[in-house]
């Protein structure tokens, strides 16, 4: 398989000291291969799960982007930074801080749900035109709108309460957009103290975790080796939570031509009420072909993404 032919989702690890565009420099570089995006961007302090789609897979991005995230956070409580995480400067602190087990439990265990936050500063939101990092570097503060995001649930790993300034490891898994920086930081809020999140670890997109990931190291020494494709997961697995279609062979020759699709009553029926619109659609033989989204009023699917 020549490199160009590469396609897939290539699960990487990404190193702590790196951004997610300079991962995916460096995997262009590895394999020599410009079509590659990441699908989610983690700052460079934190390590973990980076999904990169190579060749048409690409084209999945968007959707990649949308499922849950799963993380691993230390919550330290008693100080604050300007950046919400350890890298930033200190802007508040107590000397100690008395907390129980149970009011921690408690505490945590209430932000699950959907819940609203208001991004940081320091995060590439745009306000107007500019993100709002640029402008906290410029020492500008400016009213954020919240946003709504879901916590599906919060698992508690380990508690340091004796510490002067207790630490809280544990484990949550979120919607698309969650700002695990500021939900520590709304934690501590709660908790009637400032706090600041110390570490973070993204442990899986999706399906997709630590141990299909492989470090930029490995990637390099399978590039070499020949080896590389068995590890890239097909692209429509990233689709597994999207409802699928089969399709006859007739209607997979239209599909593949991008054409509309008008479906049986029976087939219609199935679809009639559903609540999604986006269906991912496989051929007889399970061939992916693509992305289409269901419309009520023609009863007719219609192509979004067709994989020909």
């Amino acid at each position: 398989m020549t490199n160009e032919a590469l396609e897939g989702i290539l699960p990487i690890w990404k190193p702590v000291g790196f951004t997610s565009h300079d991962v995916v420099a460096k995997a262009r570089r590895i394999l020599r291969i410009k079509r590659i995006g990441h699908t989610g961007t983690l700052d460079p302090q934190v390590t973990g799960v980076l999904p990169l789609c190579i060749g048409r897979a690409t084209r999945l991005v968007e959707y990649i982007q949308e499922l849950p995230k799963e993380y691993e956070a230390t919550l330290k409580i008693g100080l604050a930074t300007d950046t919400e995480d350890a890298s930033g400067q200190v802007i508040e602190q107590v000397d100690q801080v008395h907390l129980t087990e149970e009011q921690v439990r408690k505490t945590l265990h209430s932000f699950v749900g959907e819940i609203e936050q208001v991004p940081p500063m320091y995060s590439a939101v745009k306000v107007d035109g500019k993100r709002l990092y640029e402008l906290a570097r410029q020492g500008v503060e400016v009213e954020r709108k919240s946003r709504k995001v879901t916590i599906y649930s919060i698992e508690i790993l380990e508690t340091n309460l004796e510490m002067n300034h207790p630490e809280i490891r544990f484990r949550v898994r979120c919607s698309k957009g969650t700002y695990i920086r500021t939900l520590c930081v709304d934690v501590g809020k709660a908790l009637g103290y400032p706090a600041v999140m110390s570490q973070l670890v993204r442990t899986s997109t999706g399906s997709i975790g630590q141990e299909q990931c492989l470090t930029l190291e490995q990637l390099e020494l399978l590039q070499q080796q020949g080896g590389l494709s068995d590890k890239l997961i097909p692209a429509e697995t990233a689709l597994a939570h999207m409802p699928t279609v089969r399709l006859s062979e007739g209607q997979t020759r239209k599909a593949l031509l991008g054409q509309k699709l008008t479906l049986t009553p029976s087939e219609q029926t199935a679809l009639m009420d559903a609540a999604e619109l986006n269906y991912a659609v496989y051929s007889e033989s399970s061939r992916f072909v693509g992305i289409f989204q269901w419309d009520r009023d023609k009863r007719e699917l219609q192509p979004v993404k067709v994989f020909s």
